[in-house]
């Protein structure tokens, strides 16, 4: 297997250092627009690992740089503007494609808040047929919300559940950041694209439609001493993967955001700072055409500079609730917690990147081992998850579950505090 890994942000460099430790692979090419960036994310990697220059919103680039090293895998670690071109390139190259995140979405133009524009995904499952003719897999999705999440809701429906009510993915963490009034753990151009969209909700008899940003708060308490968050509805990949192929009633995705968050944002959202339009700056010759949102994102800290000044732990999850194997009622909580000290420790990259970068590295490796097999434009819950859950394990972050019917008092308690 040869790997080009597109992005030497927080992400892919933490997906470089935990690569480094497995043999599964011959080569890792990790290209970024900053050829010094991708140098300092494999420097002391060893001599299977080379940096390049790339230009990611360039299908041809992405194309040239496969052909040039001999690369059968793309793995996707830029923010979700570039999926299209890296996409195309790899397929154009005759490579197969992952991704943490999907092409992106468009809301409705007249009912944004009721109905779907364009939904995420949808221009790669697009494509799906060319890929399948050509024999080749875009596995889409593969980070750990979405990725992790999708491949608990398929064990859920293998394992633990006759009948399926709802898929609810929850993410919650208590990490804090010290020295920063305000400092997203994750990229801020993702965060804005996520949260401020429409969120889209999935039922059985009425599809997919949407709902207003941070709509139907609810608290959820998480494992592992994170506790009590409040919880919104936000746009995210997995319910537009997980019904195409685990029968449930219904899918959501909520995250723990927090009050202080939601209100920043939405202050970013009245201020139009969340734009990617390109403003005028300046004027005469000294005119300079700039995107609000990326003027946001450079007077922000670089996510994965924020490691030792963070503290605390990161929880992804998927909560189902239906009937189980011998038709009672079952509500089970399927579960991931990063704890940054040990990331910082163990990879010296913060946990919320960590905890991201390590799903798709542990795809590639079953992949490279005949486990997964697949062709077309696939989800994580596509596959089989036992393979996948099994080797997590073994890459010393294990997952866990919850039975969540003796969390209800402590979760009601919690959401009577919070109102009050």
């Amino acid at each position: 297997m040869r790997i080009l890994l597109v992005g030497a942000g927080g992400v892919g460099s933490a997906a470089a250092a935990i690569a480094a430790r497995r043999d599964f692979f011959q080569l890792m090419v990790v290209a970024d627009y900053s050829l010094e960036r991708a140098q300092r994310a494999v420097s002391g990697l060893g001599d299977r690992f080379v940096a390049a220059g790339l230009d990611a919103s360039s299908a041809d680039d992405v194309a040239r740089l496969c052909r040039e090293h001999g690369i059968t895998h793309v793995l996707n670690a830029v923010d979700p503007r570039f999926v299209m071109p890296i996409f195309d390139g790899a397929y154009a190259a005759g490579a197969d494609y992952l991704d943490m995140a999907m092409s992106l979405s468009r809301p409705h133009p007249t009912d944004p808040y009721a109905q779907t524009g364009v939904m995420l995904g949808e221009q790669q499952f697009g494509k799906a047929v060319a890929w399948e003719a050509a024999d080749r897999l875009a596995l889409v999705g593969i980070g750990v919300e979405p990725g992790l999440s999708d491949i608990f809701a398929r064990y859920a429906a293998d394992h633990l559940f006759s009948e399926i009510d709802e898929i609810g993915v929850r993410d919650g963490s208590n990490i804090t950041v010290e020295g920063f009034d305000f400092a997203p753990s994750f990229s801020i151009w993702t965060t804005i694209e996520e949260c401020l969209n429409p969120p889209i909700i999935w039922e059985r008899d009425r599809g997919w439609f949407t709902t207003a940003p941070f709509s139907e708060p609810e608290v959820f308490d998480f494992p592992e001493g994170i506790g009590p968050v409040e919880c919104v509805n936000v746009e995210h990949e997995e319910v537009l993967l997980i019904p195409r192929w685990v029968d449930a009633r219904r899918v959501t995705f909520k995250y723990g955001l927090g009050t202080e968050f939601i209100e920043i944002l939405k202050t970013v959202h009245k201020l139009g700072l969340d734009s990617t339009r390109p403003i005028a700056i300046g004027g005469g010759q000294s005119t300079v055409m700039v995107s609000p949102r990326d003027v946001l994102a450079a007077q922000l800290p670089d996510p994965a500079t924020l490691g030792s000044r963070m503290k605390g732990k990161t929880c992804a999850g998927t909560w189902v609730k239906g009937k189980g194997l011998d038709g009672r009622p079952k509500e089970m909580y399927l579960y991931h917690v990063v704890d940054n000290e040990w990331s910082m420790r163990e990879y010296g990259h913060q946990a919320v990147v960590w905890q991201t970068a390590v799903n798709p590295v542990v795809a590639l490796e079953l992949l490279a081992a005949g486990e997964w097999k697949g062709k077309g434009v696939l989800g994580p819950e596509a596959l089989d998850p036992v393979p996948f859950l099994d080797l997590l394990t073994a890459y010393g972050s294990p997952w866990g579950m919850r039975d969540q019917q003796p969390f209800r008092a402590v979760t009601q308690a919690a959401r009577e505090q919070i109102a009050a």
